[in-house]
């Protein structure tokens, strides 16, 4: 009597199966494109601070690894920041969207981007294989910064230690890769004269892509890419209004829209722009609030989020 269901199941079943199936094999293509190249994933903002994202971003990393990319993960860590100095009773002061970095505050940036989440970040990686090895951008002089100010009505203004990166030097990045390992990197970074600086983690990830010409800079943010009419026009209207998402740009299209942007959107889309300047083929701004975007955009046609590309 149970012969009618038992072969229902069994054809739901192979069908499911069929699907997965042509899933993979839809994905063939972007897999012999970028077997053995090297990708830059700038992790922050809602994908890193909501605990259901956090393990699907591992999965979708430790995935690129075993389907034979080179992922590296540079991360920010704001809003843990923010949370550790509330904590100890320390004020956070902003100028043009930086956070001023008295020595007192740069020893909890460093503490908390070190110790708290690049730990964090490996212990997920490592759930899935020994891939995960965290690294500082003072490490091997990964990252030389000079100190930066910021630009208040036309006059620099001093916000502390605050680093722009001069140079980078990967190599132990390499070698890390090399050795079938996932570095991820803090975005703290050391400068000749012996100061130790905060560094903007989309710039850190930016030219971390051009010294290792990888094959792309992903960066993942909390909004679903750059609107066409960013930041929106009427004062106070909802974001999801602002436009159609732009799904593909050139370096001198975004660049003409660059002063025109938000000072959190900003910092994403100049290091998409100093990327595919300098050698990646193509950057792009994901939501980071989607489960499993990473494998979204480097594995299907459609992609998501907006794009850059050199001209």
């Amino acid at each position: 009597m149970n012969e009618p269901r038992m072969s229902q199941e069994r054809t739901r079943g192979t069908v499911a199966a069929l699907q997965k199936a042509a899933t993979l094999i839809d994905a063939l293509p972007w897999l012999q494109e970028f077997h053995g190249k090297t990708v830059v994933i700038k992790y922050g903002g809602h994908a890193m601070a909501d605990e259901r994202l956090r393990p699907a971003f591992a999965q979708d990393v430790a995935f690129l690894r075993y389907a034979g990319l080179r992922p590296v993960v540079v991360h920010g860590g704001g809003p843990q920041i923010n949370a550790q100095l509330e904590r100890l009773g320390i004020e956070s002061t902003f100028k043009a969207g930086l956070r001023v970095t008295t020595p007192e505050t740069m020893d909890v940036v460093r503490m908390v981007l070190v110790g708290q989440v690049s730990r964090d970040v490996v212990g997920l990686l490592n759930r899935h294989g020994p891939f995960g090895v965290g690294m500082s951008g003072e490490d091997a002089r990964l990252f030389t910064a000079e100190r930066k100010a910021a630009l208040i009505d036309g006059v620099a203004v001093d916000i502390g230690q605050v680093g722009e990166i001069v140079r980078v030097d990967a190599g132990a990045v390499r070698s890390l890769l090399d050795d079938g390992r996932i570095p991820v990197i803090s975005s703290i970074a050391r400068g000749e004269d012996g100061e130790v600086y905060n560094v903007n983690a989309d710039t850190a990830a930016g030219a971390l892509a051009v010294a290792l010409q990888a094959a792309k800079l992903i960066v993942l943010t909390d909004v679903d890419g750059l609107h066409a009419d960013w930041p929106p026009s009427d004062e106070g209207a909802d974001p999801a209004d602002a436009g159609d998402t732009i799904d593909r740009l050139t370096a001198s299209e975004l660049e003409r829209m660059l002063p025109e942007l938000s000072a959190g959107m900003a910092p994403k889309m100049e290091a998409c722009l100093r990327a595919v300047r300098g050698g990646v083929p193509q950057a792009h701004v994901l939501d980071g609030r989607i489960p499993h975007s990473l494998l979204l955009e480097v594995f299907t046609q459609e992609g998501i989020g907006t794009m850059v590309v050199p001209e």
